[in-house]
C-alpha cells in the first residue's frame, strides 16, 4: 500500500513528515544499541530500517537496495548489480576508520557523500544518509547529543550549502581523489548550531 504525490500533494507531504518523526525514534534506538554494541552496530540492517522507517507508505520498496537503474538530476549512479558490494566497501571503510580519524564529522561526511553517491535505495536514499550522518556524529560524541533541532532537520531546512558539498566531494572523486572536507566543516557548522539551540 502506498499513496503517490501526484494523488494528494498535502496528504503525502503529511505522511513523509510522519515517516520522518518514526524515523528519528528509531533512529535513537540505533543510536542507544550503537553506544552498548560499538560501531559494528552500524551495518546494512540499520540502514534498510531506517530506509523503511522513511518511505513506508509512499515506496513499496522500503528497506531493500535497488534491483533497477535509478536517475538523480545530473547523477548517474552505480548500477544496481554494484550496490550491494559498494554498501558492504562503505560501512568497511566507516569500520576500518572507527578508531583512525577522530574528527566529529569526517567520516559522518563520508557516509553523507557516500550513501547519496551509491543511491542505494529506490527511495528515501537523502533521508537515510543524513539519518546516517547523525548515527555516526552521535557515536562520534558518545551519545544522544542535546539541541532542538537535529543535524538532519537543519540540512533539511536550507539545503544548497549541502549541495554544494556533495558536489565538491563528487569533484574531488571524478578528479581521483578522496575528499570530504568541505562536507565536514559544513557538517560541523551544523553540529554546533544544534549543541547551542538547547
Amino acid at each position: 500500500m502506498s499513496i503517490r504525490k501526484t494523488d494528494d500533494p498535502a496528504f503525502y507531504a503529511r505522511i513523509q513528515e510522519h515517516n520522518l518523526l518514526r524515523q528519528y525514534d528509531l533512529l535513537a534506538n540505533c543510536i542507544e544499541i550503537g553506544m552498548q554494541k560499538g560501531i559494528d552496530a552500524f551495518d546494512k540492517y540499520t540502514l534498510w530500517s531506517l530506509n523503511a522507517a522513511a518511505v513506508a507508505n509512499i515506496a513499496q520498496f522500503g528497506g531493500r537496495f535497488r534491483e533497477q537503474p535509478i536517475y538523480v538530476g545530473n547523477h548517474r549512479p552505480p548500477h544496481y548489480r554494484e550496490v550491494g558490494n559498494l554498501m558492504d566497501q562503505f560501512i568497511s571503510v566507516v569500520h576500518e576508520n572507527w578508531d583512525v580519524i577522530d574528527h566529529p564529522t569526517w567520516l559522518p561526511a563520508y557516509a553523507l557523500w557516500r550513501m547519496n553517491w551509491i543511491h542505494p535505495f529506490i527511495e528515501g536514499n537523502g533521508r537515510t544518509a543524513r539519518a546516517a550522518c547523525y548515527y555516526l556524529i552521535c557515536m562520534k560524541a558518545g551519545g544522544l547529543l542535546p539541541g532542538r533541532k537535529i543535524v538532519p532537520e537543519r540540512i533539511r531546512e536550507n539545503r544548497e550549502p549541502y549541495y554544494a558539498a556533495l558536489r565538491a566531494a563528487d569533484r574531488h572523486w571524478e578528479d581521483g581523489d578522496f575528499d570530504v572536507s568541505e562536507l565536514a566543516a559544513y557538517l560541523e557548522g551544523l553540529l554546533k548550531a544544534q549543541l547551542e539551540d538547547i
